[in-house]
């Protein structure tokens, strides 16, 4: 007799677990006519203490993939497929790739446990179906093509691209917190099929029948066709890498930067849509992309580059009216950003009326007749070929970059209050520790165009666009960048960037103020995708080539003299993250680290970039890079010396985040090994990558045998010969000072 599994529920009183009858098999008192079978009573009471782990509090998304993967009970697997519902939708997010990656390589069972969750996001969120498309196409790519075509992960991406996969809005399925109501689930015999759910499809029931009706901010006439949810962002990311690649066959970076700017003109032509980053984290539309603004980064053989990118933020990009559009040669000298409003309510934008009152994206929709309705969906990314996009009514138009179209007084003037009063011996001060310094500009560089744009203080760049942006008198208007790379895999990027958010969330939990920086990266295919930039951060190669000064002398151009105020702040920042990357380089074995994959920020943190190598992989394998991490003779300089103070910090972060770091490395590890599974990924080159990374958290040893490790690590790179000789290599094969 076995035990059943039900569906979560909020405390283990009301679970619905059907108990052994008093005398049964598996009860510890006997009679005269009963037979214990210890085997039978061992299963139960396992099965018992188990039910009460997943329903208690310390049962989170972590361990339940970890239950996934390594429990071969089908009853296990499909009851933490149901109990995926219960996890907020975030946290579950975070382990799509692992989710994927089981679906596609481990076997059926696991793969029907997982499914439904899948389906019941995918219905309910069009990024999430991009994501699961793209990575489900990504992580396929490792398959024999015979196999890859007939394959599960191939299905179900074809099933998700096919649009069939809309809101189901029967909601008599639906508990009141929106997940489906499912089954219990038996695991009473492991040999039958135990994976009910309800007929909700948790939910795989029918689509929405019936046509939508669906009024628009800019086309007030009501729409009588559903537009298809996917195709306009897939065909904006199509556009973006398109362009990415026809870069790539240019010789040179500053035919490279006029091609993608012409291409980003022509891209304008079709905006807005119903289109958004995928690497932003709130609801917006794109409206525009300021061409002049994007250049190419440093790569020796392709293009990857960043753009920046004009959107509106808005209560649901699926649902929201997408905005009017507003041509460049049409706006008013001037505006005032105080009579401004962005309705909450259907996402349509208030802006001034010149006859009086207000008047929404529908009425100014009407006053513009040669603007192109963009915002019916079927239409807005039609044209495959960017090159042959025609717009009425723009043959006037010029480029606003750099000539501001509006009256500044309109944005300053939302910050016109009360006068602020501040004591002058306060000013006093300031001005002593700020005019000693003048902050460092970057000149022009044909062969680094990116060096200028990047060094640019980010609120300014953000001033200097909105003044000259048709958009930018509108409440809800934000600039975000976006890095677009083809040719590259970023698989094992986004490898790199869960383990480094989890190691963030482990320090953060066991209060080690170690600082890094993982970056979001969105994979679209095994060789394109797209990564979020940091924002105001420079590489330490452009410092050298730049400013012709060691790291030290540049942070005391930058922050002022030893002893003022915004020198010691930066100077810790640069500890506590180069403590924290030393760690992760340490974990992860982190290669290929010159000084262009290595940023500095204008708070004084250092950021690693570049995860292409990690684990058992490095470049060219040849495993030249032997150090644990790169520590440099220039980073102990800005500490302070070997016998400061913050190079003493430096070592004692390193410890207080290992020593931390091993108490969750089953949360690290399993991140790793799943993804290992069926991976063709260099990383996971030979049979000891998991084997190695378990021993470099050094369980066995105590924490005063950890010290002495962390006092040799240190000691090793300083003294490392190989640091300095690939730093040398990559200067002569590469110019990277």
């Amino acid at each position: 007799m076995g035990i059943r599994w039900p569906l979560h529920r909020s405390k283990m009183a009301d679970a619905d677990v059907s108990m052994p009858p008093l005398h049964s098999p598996v009860t510890r008192r006997t009679d005269a006519n009963t037979v214990i079978d210890p085997e039978v009573a061992l299963k139960a009471c396992q099965e018992s203490w188990l039910l009460r782990l997943f329903e208690s509090k310390l049962f989170d998304v972590s361990m339940a993939i970890s239950y996934l993967y390594k429990s071969k009970e089908p009853g296990v697997q499909a009851y933490i497929g149901n109990r995926l519902f219960s996890f907020p939708e975030a946290d579950a997010e975070f382990y799509l790739p692992q989710l994927l990656s089981m679906y596609v390589h481990m076997d059926a069972e696991v793969g029907d446990a997982i499914r439904p969750y899948l389906l019941y996001r995918c219905r309910g969120s069009i990024t999430f179906s991009l994501l699961s498309a793209w990575l489900l196409g990504a992580y396929s790519s490792d398959m024999h093509i015979s196999t890859q075509r007939h394959s599960r992960g191939t299905k179900l991406r074809r099933l998700i691209l096919s649009e069939e996969l809309k809101p189901n809005h029967n909601h008599s399925c639906h508990l009141h917190t929106g997940r489906p109501v499912c089954d219990d689930v038996s695991l009473a015999s492991p040999s039958r099929r135990t994976h009910q759910r309800s007929k909700s499809d948790a939910c795989t029931g029918t689509s929405m029948t019936g046509a939508a009706l669906r009024r628009s901010g800019s086309n007030p006439r009501v729409e009588h066709e559903e537009p298809e949810r996917l195709r306009p962002q897939r065909e904006f990311v199509k556009s973006l890498l398109c362009i990415g690649k026809r870069l790539a066959t240019l010789p040179t970076k500053e035919q490279k930067t006029q091609r993608l700017i012409s291409e980003l003109s022509l891209l304008n032509h079709k905006l807005p849509a119903r289109v958004w980053l995928p690497t932003a984290d709130h609801q917006h539309h794109v409206v525009r992309v300021p061409h002049t603004q994007a250049v190419v980064l440093n790569s020796k053989d392709k293009a990857p580059y960043i753009i920046y990118v004009e959107v509106l933020e808005c209560p649901s990009f699926e649902t929201s009216p997408v905005p009017a559009r507003i041509p460049e040669t049409r706006i008013r000298t001037a505006r005032s950003a105080e009579n401004l409003d962005c309705g909450s309510g259907g996402g349509a934008m208030l802006t001034e009326n010149p006859g009086g009152g207000a008047m929404t994206t529908e009425h100014r929709a009407g006053s513009y007749s040669t603007v192109q309705n963009y915002d019916n969906d079927d239409e807005a990314w039609a044209t495959d070929d960017i090159g042959q996009l025609q717009v009425e009514g723009e043959g006037q138009t010029s480029s606003s970059d750099n000539i501001s179209q509006f009256s500044v007084d309109s944005i300053t003037s939302l910050d016109s209050k009360e006068p602020v009063f501040i004591a002058a011996g306060d000013i006093r001060r300031r001005l002593s520790e700020n005019l000693a310094h003048t902050p460092t500009t970057f000149r022009r560089d044909p062969e680094d165009p990116s060096a200028v744009a990047l060094k640019e203080p980010w609120m300014e760049k953000v001033r200097r666009i909105r003044e000259a942006s048709p958009y930018g008198h509108l409440l809800n208007w934000r600039l975000l960048s976006v890095i677009v790379k083809c040719g590259d895999d970023l698989r094992q990027e986004l490898l790199a960037f869960q383990v480094l958010q989890q190691l963030q969330s482990i320090w953060t939990q066991e209060r080690v103020p170690l600082w890094i920086k993982p970056y979001k990266i969105v994979v679209m295919s095994s060789d394109s995708g797209m990564i979020e930039p940091v924002l105001n951060a420079v590489s330490l190669h452009q410092v050298r080539k730049q400013s012709q000064l060691s790291l030290l002398d540049y942070f005391l151009q930058e922050h002022g003299s030893f002893t003022t105020e915004e020198f010691l702040s930066a100077q810790r920042n640069f500890v506590q993250s180069c403590a924290g990357y030393s760690l992760i380089c340490y974990l992860l074995q982190v290669k290929d680290r010159h000084n262009g994959n290595i940023l500095l920020d204008s708070e004084g943190h250092i950021i690693h970039i570049d995860f292409g190598f990690i684990l058992s992989s490095s470049p060219r394998n040849l495993g030249f890079e032997t150090s644990a991490f790169k520590l440099t003779a220039e980073f102990v300089d800005v500490m302070g010396g070997l016998d400061g103070d913050m190079f003493l910090y430096y070592k004692m972060l390193m410890l207080q985040g290992l020593i931390a770091a091993r108490k969750h490395m089953e949360k690290v590890l399993q991140i790793v090994e799943i993804m290992q599974q069926g991976s063709h990924l260099p990383c996971f080159h030979g049979s000891s990558t998991i084997r190695g990374l378990k021993e470099r958290f050094h369980m066995s040893l105590t924490e005063e045998q950890l010290q002495g490790l962390v006092e040799q690590l240190v000691d090793g790179s300083m003294r490392s010969i190989t640091t300095k000789l690939y730093d040398s290599f990559q200067y002569v094969t590469n110019g990277i000072m």
